[in-house]
C-alpha cells in the first residue's frame, strides 16, 4: 500500500488531503522543472521561459495587432509590475515594441517586432518542438487531451479563489 490513509474507507477526507498534498507538490515540481529545463532548451536562443511565453502569447492570431499591458498581464497570470521588467529587457534585445493603440491613442499595444517573430518562428521553434516532444515522452494524444482537460479545471478553480481573495481585499 501507499504511503496514503492506510485504509481509505477509514478517512476518506485524509485520503483526500493527501491526495491533494501530492497533487500540488508535483504541480510545484512540474512548474520548476519546467522553467529550469525550458530556459536550457531556448538558451542557444537567448530566451528564457517567461520570454517564451510572451511571444506565445503575442504570436497567436487574435494578438497580432498586439496586446495592451494588462491584457498581457491577464492572460499570462502574471503582475503587471512583472510583466514591465521582462518587457524592458525583450524591448532591448528587439523582440518586442509597443506601438500608439488605434482604438485609444493613450494606449500602448505590445507587438513582436520582425526579429522577435524570427526568433519565435524559426530560430526557438524547432528547440521548443523538441523539447515538448522530450517533455511530452509517453503521452498519447488522448493523454494531453486529459490533462489539458484537468489542468484548465484546475486553473478555473484557481481563479475563482483569486477573485474570492481579492474581492475580501476590496471590501477591507
Amino acid at each position: 500500500m501507499s504511503k496514503l490513509a492506510k485504509d481509505p474507507r477509514e478517512n476518506p477526507q485524509q485520503l483526500r488531503t493527501d491526495l491533494a498534498n501530492r497533487l500540488y507538490f508535483k504541480l510545484y515540481q512540474c512548474a520548476n522543472m519546467l522553467h529550469k529545463t525550458g530556459t536550457k532548451a531556448v538558451e542557444a536562443q537567448g530566451l528564457t521561459t517567461q520570454q517564451w511565453a510572451v511571444m506565445g502569447a503575442l504570436s497567436r492570431p487574435e494578438s497580432e495587432q498586439g496586446m495592451g499591458m494588462g491584457d498581457l498581464a491577464r492572460y499570462l497570470l502574471v503582475s503587471r509590475q512583472n510583466l514591465t521588467g521582462l518587457l524592458s529587457r525583450m524591448e532591448a534585445a528587439g523582440y518586442v515594441h509597443s506601438v500608439p493603440d488605434p482604438a485609444d491613442k493613450r494606449s500602448r499595444l505590445v507587438q513582436l517586432t520582425p526579429a522577435g517573430q524570427q526568433v519565435w518562428q524559426h530560430d526557438a521553434a524547432e528547440s521548443i518542438g523538441r523539447y515538448y516532444e522530450q517533455a511530452l515522452e509517453g503521452f498519447s494524444s488522448n493523454d494531453m487531451v486529459h490533462t489539458l482537460h484537468y489542468l484548465l479545471k484546475l486553473l478555473d478553480n484557481m481563479k475563482a479563489i483569486d477573485a474570492q481573495q481579492n474581492a475580501g481585499k476590496e471590501e477591507s
